[in-house]
């Protein structure tokens, strides 16, 4: 860099030889106490937002404050996405995680109305309707206790493989939630391609998981090649017909990488979120009979013509989202994110050169005390009429 460049990062450390930062970065998550790492470098450092570091075989700079994340966000000419070579082989070259700022408007537009469009939303509800009650009614007829993680993980799975896939026979099902689980457990092991790790393994498994979408895809373009219709329209069937002004459709690699991106993204966190959610609730007494009053409320005014719940019931969940919310900001599954600097930018007064990745801690933006008084309380509550600042709700 230089010594004139040199003298402007931030402060930090870079670690030992190859394995940089990681080392302490793995300790603080399995000890239980994540905050413990970003924490070092306040202690260390002060608080000046931004630290650069040695992580996943890259030099980083890791911004922690609302400001910071907002204009790394915000700034698509010097920022680009820059998730770890690991992860990108994992989910998919042609996925959001490793596609240009073009491509990736391109995708997210024609992929938005597919995934949560009022339509696709509509056609979805009644069958996670369904699935959610008759899961409900087979734990409680169980008798004794159940593993919650492990059945919410699997009530899930049913809802995500349903939604992409409508009409999937149980083969097909169990294929993808054998290789799934595999290629998941990989996502957060350490990238060391060799015999008996689980990378190599989710390697594996991913290329098991693009053969089973392969062949369904395969299947649907026959089919209506020959005009046969299969009844109901589900993700896969709504991304085939997706279009963009021009014209243009999604290829088939990109179809496939896009449902393994959102078969990890909508599992993981609907599963886990419910989980912790429930534990909150569980936890605490009044807010769970507010959060109970309000479904009984909606219930009563459904009418009796009226089969399953609607968007407009949805949407008047207005507790429940506040309890949604303080749960994703008190547990935010998607801790951190990762950028690269396309050239050299400030941020916080220091300097991101060229080709450094930079990771945005969104954990240290919502347990900052400064943005969220008593961060650690779970505290639905401080959602009523408030509207984040850009930035402060990741």
């Amino acid at each position: 860099l230089g010594a004139e460049r040199r003298a402007r990062l931030p402060p930090g450390e870079m670690g030992w030889p190859l394995v940089g930062g990681m080392w302490a970065f793995l300790r603080a998550f399995k000890s239980g106490k994540p905050d413990a790492f970003i924490a070092s470098f306040v202690r260390r450092f002060g608080r000046t937002g931004v630290y650069r570091s040695f992580m996943f075989s890259s030099p980083t700079v890791l911004v922690t404050t609302a400001e910071g994340c907002k204009q790394v966000l915000m700034d698509d000419d010097a920022f680009v996405t820059g998730w770890p070579k690991a992860t990108v082989a994992l989910v998919g070259p042609r996925s959001f995680v490793a596609m240009p700022h073009d491509e990736h408007r391109r995708i997210r537009k024609l992929t938005a109305a597919p995934i949560n469009g009022f339509d696709a939303l509509t056609g979805y509800l009644p069958f996670i309707d369904s699935t959610v009650t008759s899961s409900l009614r087979a734990w409680a007829d169980h008798g004794g206790s159940v593993e919650f993680l492990t059945e919410l993980r699997r009530m899930t799975f049913k809802i995500i493989v349903q939604i992409f896939l409508g009409g999937a026979d149980q083969a097909t099902t169990r294929a993808l939630e054998r290789s799934y689980t595999e290629l998941n457990y990989g996502m957060r092991a350490m990238a060391i391609n060799l015999p008996g790790f689980a990378y190599r393994g989710a390697l594996r498994a991913r290329r098991r998981l693009v053969a089973v979408l392969q062949g369904v895809l395969d299947e649907r373009r026959a089919a209506r090649a020959k005009g046969i219709s299969g009844g109901g329209v589900d993700m896969m069937d709504r991304l085939i017909e997706a279009q963009d002004e021009r014209g243009r459709r999604l290829d088939d690699d990109e179809i496939i990488d896009v449902l393994v991106m959102y078969l990890n993204a909508g599992h993981e966190s609907s599963g886990h979120i419910t989980m912790w959610a429930t534990v909150f609730l569980q936890e605490n007494p009044d807010m769970f009979a507010r959060a109970k009053a309000e479904q009984e409320a909606i219930m009563r005014s459904i009418p009796s013509s009226q089969q399953g719940l609607t968007l407009r019931d949805f949407r008047k969940m207005e507790y429940l989202s506040q309890v949604i919310d303080e749960t994703l900001r008190l547990v935010n599954i998607s801790f951190v994110s990762f950028r690269q600097a396309t050239r050299d930018v400030f941020v916080n007064g220091y300097l991101i050169p060229k080709g450094w990745k930079v990771q945005l801690w969104y954990r240290s933006v919502h347990m900052d005390p400064q943005v969220y008084p008593d961060p650690t309380k779970f505290d639905p509550s401080r959602w009523e009429g408030h509207s984040p600042r850009a930035g402060t709700f990741l």
